[in-house]
Order: C-alpha cells, then sequence, then structure tokens
C-alpha cells in the first residue's frame, strides 16, 4: 500500500531507494540498499524477507530479474507482492502481482524503477519515472522529487503518513559510515515528504560538515550549516573546522574559546578532536591560557 522508487545514478554510482506510504514505518519495511551490491524495493503486504534475502542473491553474482523470480518461486503469495531491484550496472526489474490493490502497476528502465499499488490513479508511477528522469542533483535529490511527483499525481488514495530515503555508494568502502549516504525514515508525519525533505537537508549539512578540507571558506561552511538547520553552535564548529583546516590558528582559538566559553563542559569534546588529528596540537593550550 505504497508508492516506491529504485534508482541508480550512473555518474557516481550512488543506489537508492525512496517510498512513501499511509502505512506507519514503511521506511523501514520497504526499503533496503546495499553498498556496491543494489537496493531494493518490498511492498504490498510486505514480506520484508525480499529485501535482505534479494541483496544476498545480488551480491553472490546474481542478476536483477534473476534474484527476483528466484525469490517469487519460493513465495506462494506472490501475487498480493510488489517489489523493484536495482544493481550496481543499473539493470532493474519489477514484480506487481494480479492480486494488488489497484491502481497497482511498475515501470522499469535503466537506472530506474517506479512502482505502487493502492494508489488514487494509474499515472502514479509513470509520474515518478519522469520526474526523476527530468531532475537535475544529486541521486537522493532526485529521488525525492519523484516521491513529490507521485503525490501530485494522487499518491496512496488513503492518505499520507510515512516515509522513507536510503542512499548507499556504489563500491564497498572499508568504514560502513561511508558506504550509507543517507538512511532516513519518518514514522508518523501529516506530512512525511515534507519532513523527508527536511531531514534529508539537515543530513546533508552535516555530511558537508564532516568533509570540510583546507579549501573550504569559514563563513561560507557557518551559513551552509545554518542553511540546511543546524544548530547555531554546530555552524560554529563548521567554521572551527574550516579554520583549523586552514592553518587559521587565531581564528580556531577564537571559536573554540566561545563555545567552551558557552558551555564549559565541551573541552572534553575538544580534547578529543585534538586527538583524533582534527584539529592541530596546541590550540587548546592557547584556549586554557587565556
Amino acid at each position: 500500500m505504497t508508492y516506491s522508487i529504485v534508482g541508480r545514478d550512473p555518474e557516481t554510482g550512488e543506489l537508492g531507494v525512496a517510498v512513501q506510504s499511509r502505512a506507519f514505518n514503511t521506511g523501514a519495511a520497504c526499503a533496503w540498499a546495499e553498498a556496491g551490491v543494489g537496493a531494493v524495493a518490498t511492498q504490498s503486504f510486505t514480506e520484508r524477507r525480499y529485501g535482505p534475502r534479494g541483496l544476498a542473491l545480488l551480491a553472490a553474482g546474481r542478476g536483477p530479474r534473476e534474484a527476483l523470480d528466484e525469490l517469487l518461486e519460493a513465495d506462494e503469495d506472490r501475487e498480493v507482492r510488489q517489489v523493484a531491484f536495482v544493481d550496481t550496472r543499473g539493470t532493474t526489474a519489477a514484480h506487481t502481482g494480479e492480486s494488488c490493490i489497484p491502481h497497482a502497476g511498475h515501470l522499469p528502465a535503466e537506472n530506474v524503477s517506479v512502482q505502487g499499488n493502492m494508489l488514487r490513479s494509474a499515472d502514479v508511477w509513470p509520474a515518478m519515472r519522469e520526474a526523476f528522469q527530468a531532475t537535475t542533483g544529486t541521486l537522493a535529490e532526485r529521488l525525492l522529487g519523484a516521491l513529490d511527483a507521485a503525490e501530485a499525481a494522487g499518491g496512496d488514495y488513503r492518505g499520507r503518513q510515512a516515509a522513507g530515503l536510503v542512499v548507499v555508494s556504489g563500491e564497498r568502502d572499508e568504514q560502513p559510515s561511508v558506504d550509507r549516504v543517507f538512511d532516513l525514515r519518518v514514522d508518523d508525519h501529516e506530512e512525511p515528504l515534507r519532513e523527508l525533505r527536511r531531514l534529508h537537508r539537515l543530513a546533508a549539512g552535516y555530511r558537508r560538515r564532516n568533509r570540510i578540507d583546507e579549501t573550504a571558506d569559514p563563513d561560507e561552511e557557518r551559513e551552509a550549516a545554518l542553511e540546511a538547520g543546524l544548530r547555531p553552535d554546530e555552524a560554529a564548529l563548521a567554521a572551527l573546522f574550516a579554520h583549523a583546516r586552514r592553518g587559521e590558528a587565531d581564528e580556531t582559538v577564537a571559536l573554540i574559546g566561545e563555545l567552551v566559553d558557552a558551555e564549559p563542559l565541551s573541552m572534553a569534546a575538544f580534547e578529543r578532536y585534538e586527538a583524533l588529528g582534527l584539529m592541530p596540537p596546541g590550540l587548546l593550550d592557547r584556549v586554557r591560557s587565556r
């Protein structure tokens, strides 16, 4: 009882799933993805095991169609299931059982598959694919654009409640936190797509802050953090890290001092940052000696 999209960005290799439904906690049930493997959306009388089992089959070398057919063959309730796969090559496969509640259908293409059931009209899933293919930006932004288009075309005829967005890297990384680009869920909200976009902006802001390097402009980083929704003290950290990466010791010390004055317990956090090499050594001694 859901509409969803699985997609791949051919430029970055990122893989992702986005979903919205009147069903509570739909993001946890429907959206599955693994870096360097693929993405799966499973819905309509949802059988969650299509997610992990499908990803395991892709990881073992099966193509999306082969993997999906193998899982459907073993499922006695296949006619009420709706499932879609995309792999690291952009190959897709989808299934809408004959007993899914109308309007229901899917529309796969290279790098994207859109699907939905229990919808207000049969225009919903084509609108998703059109929006995905027409929207520019990151994979996450294109997936969110597809959800907005689905809602504008009628969406779930029961209304709105929950949504989810999962985006992973196209290749595995030794650090799992790098593999998972976004993992966001709205479990119960009057406007789940609006809330999902807010969370995405916030997550993107944190992601940007965590990747600041010596080329970053401190004022721009602070402003970008505030625009993304980070709190003022967290935005100050963005400026602080930018000054530190640029070797601007006086400015870094001044910002640390402001934050420690506002909350003395934060000195312990800065000590850890220094120990981890996130700040040049010796700056905290200057803060303490003020």
